[in-house]
Formats: structure tokens, C-alpha cells, sequence
């Protein structure tokens, strides 16, 4: 039987985890996004899908639920990138860098 050889210093854990403003960074204990692969240690790594905001807007929240804090508001036509859709919710980030957190997937434009 032939074993693969890994690299050397590819898969390494060198020390805790980074510490990331959460407002900001999109990782979360279960999915980052992929530009964090390296830097945040998760189960899974998520590419962003790029969505709008229909026309109307809506609301970023801190949680998938309508009783959550509201982060921010969202005009229609903002770029939001989904990294997760579960129960009516999309969670993901506004642009490249702007707020995380999460909207109804109604809001999102139709693709």
C-alpha cells in the first residue's frame, strides 16, 4: 500500500486561535469565510454567494430571528454575501467588509 505524504508545515495549528472583532469578521464557532481559512480554526470554510437587498431594504440583526437587535439598515440594491441559509435566514457579511450578521432570505433580490 503506498501512504500519501503530507507536506511538511502545511496542516499546522500554531497556538489559539486568532481573537476577531465579531461584528466585522465573518466566522462564527461552526463556518468562516474562505479569506479566513489559516487564520480561524472552524469545521468549515464557506465561499460568499453575492446577493442584493430587494428594493425596500430591510434589517441586519445579530441572530436569525425578527426579535433579534437590529445591527444595521439595509437599503435595497446593498450587496450582502451569504456564507449560510437555514431557516429562513441568510447570515453573511454587507460587502467585503462591512457588518455581519443576518436578514430573511425574503429580502434577498432574486437571482
Amino acid at each position: 500500500m503506498n501512504a500519501i505524504a503530507i507536506p511538511t508545515g502545511q496542516l499546522i495549528l500554531a497556538g489559539p486561535a486568532e481573537k476577531l472583532d465579531a461584528g466585522h469578521w465573518p466566522v462564527r464557532g461552526d463556518l468562516a469565510h474562505i479569506r479566513l481559512a489559516g487564520r480561524c480554526f472552524v469545521p468549515h470554510y464557506a465561499v460568499p454567494m453575492p446577493r442584493a437587498i430587494a428594493a425596500g431594504g430591510t434589517t441586519l440583526r445579530s441572530a436569525g430571528r425578527d426579535d433579534a437587535a437590529a445591527v444595521e439598515s439595509l437599503a435595497g440594491g446593498t450587496t450582502f454575501n451569504v456564507l449560510d441559509l437555514a431557516s429562513g435566514w441568510a447570515w453573511g457579511q454587507v460587502g467585503d467588509d462591512g457588518f455581519v450578521g443576518y436578514v430573511p432570505m425574503a429580502a434577498l433580490a432574486s437571482a
